[in-house]
């Protein structure tokens, strides 16, 4: 049975650097999510069903910078590359899908506009439920830990910016239960679920690498990696442009 510990954040704090288990953040989605895998590279890419590893870890690279929580972005990266970190689904989502006119940057040198016009399909995701994000606590530095306790609360979008979410609390669990993501190679056993490849940041991440102000070469498998993952979600029902996933029982 998982045993939760809800506590203030500063005595979570006391608490979690005396512990092993989980560091669990808790939020609320507020409006509709989408985030397209990486890999996908048309236009008529699907979204995944969650944001992943790598669009959650630099949710907290980025409150950590925006609010001068750390003087090191080198050093928080490679924390949080170390960092072990599972995803609790809400319990249902339904995923619709639309049509959009979009613009693009255009194909040829020379037009009379650098974008163009073109459409393309995009889907979304509406979540019923709590979004909850993990840290194995053994992979976790104490001073990280700090950090991290300071940056959750500024969170307010995972994915894709507009897939809003609020801050609701953290808590020390001594377990995860069903509900979280799993490496589908580290599967304690079977579960029912969708399989999907979620990035994650790789062993040699840098901050230089991720930085999309700067020029640096992401490299797949050191600055990213793809890892294949069950999602605890599956098919509840399904009709014309939209899918109903949910926990399973």
């Amino acid at each position: 049975m998982t045993t939760v510990i809800e506590e203030p954040q500063a005595e979570l704090q006391e608490s979690v650097e005396e512990s092993q288990g989980w560091l669990v953040f808790e939020y609320a989605p507020v409006s509709l999510f989408s985030l397209k895998s990486s890999r996908a590279t048309s236009t008529a890419g699907k979204t995944l069903l969650t944001p992943t590893p790598y669009a959650v870890k630099m949710a907290f690279l980025d409150a950590a910078l925006r609010h001068g929580l750390t003087k090191d972005p080198e050093g928080l990266v490679r924390w949080l590359a170390k960092a072990t970190l599972r995803i609790g689904v809400p319990r249902h989502a339904c995923v619709t899908g639309t049509i959009q006119r979009v613009r693009q940057e255009a194909r040829a040198p020379g037009e009379a506009s650098p974008y163009r016009t073109t459409i393309a399909m995009r889907e979304f995701v509406h979540y019923s439920g709590i979004l909850r994000l993990a840290f194995d606590l053994k992979t976790c530095a104490d001073d990280f830990i700090a950090l991290l306790l300071e940056a959750a609360p500024s969170i307010n979008y995972l994915g894709k910016r507009g897939s809003f979410v609020q801050y609701i609390h953290g808590a020390r669990r001594t377990d995860l239960g069903a509900g979280f993501t799993e490496p589908a190679d580290e599967a304690r056993a079977p579960q029912a679920g969708q399989r999907m490849f979620l990035d994650d940041f790789g062993t040699k991440a840098s901050f230089s690498a991720l930085n999309t102000f700067l020029q640096t070469e992401l490299r797949r498998g050191m600055d990213r990696r793809f890892v294949d993952t069950i999602v605890p979600l599956i098919v509840y029902s399904s009709g014309p442009a939209f899918v109903h996933y949910a926990a399973k029982e």
